[in-house]
């Protein structure tokens, strides 16, 4: 009594079949998404983290670029670019660069591979020591192998303090 007899030996057999697939695939891709969509580490809250440069950038000159690095147990937020620095992604450094009169803030992230760019003072450009990737200081790329250009930081200057926006996690 407890048997539907519309449903066929070969319907109940796709069925069965179908959902034993789909288990089977959601079991396997379950343990796989937590390294594509990691979870949130506890205690992690978005903050400004304040930053003090070694040379303020009032004191810049036009095509100058100074590093800064974030505190211990903090991180900054990427606004834009691509590759390794898609937005969203943390940087744990920055440069503010002084350009046509206007400061711009950018990750140290190269968007290749994920390496720390350096800053060439004579040439005027950032570098990747790992790849050779170069961008122009208003982090363009000029020369690959890296196809986007450096990440934006959010900041607001607060008088020689940076605020960046930025992560804390629970150690801090």
């Amino acid at each position: 009594m407890g048997v539907n007899p519309n449903v066929s030996r070969r319907t109940f057999l796709t069925w069965y079949m179908a959902g034993l697939m789909t288990a089977t695939v959601v079991a396997g891709l379950a343990p796989i998404l937590v390294f594509i969509w990691p979870p949130s580490p506890a205690g992690e809250k978005k903050a400004n983290v304040g930053v003090k440069l070694d040379t303020p950038v009032s004191k810049l000159a036009d095509g100058d670029a100074v590093r800064f690095d974030a505190p211990q147990n903090t991180a900054f937020i990427e606004q834009d670019g691509g590759g390794a620095n898609a937005r969203g992604n943390l940087t744990y450094a920055g440069y503010a660069v002084k350009q046509g009169g206007r400061t711009i803030f950018l990750a140290v992230t190269c968007s290749h591979l994920g390496c720390s760019v350096n800053f060439n003072q004579d040439a005027k450009r950032f570098e990747c020591p790992c790849h050779g990737s170069r961008f122009s200081i208003d982090g363009n790329v000029t020369h690959g192998p890296a196809l986007s250009p450096l990440s934006h930081l959010k900041v607001t200057e607060q008088g020689e303090t940076l605020l960046v926006a930025g992560i804390m996690t629970g150690g801090a």
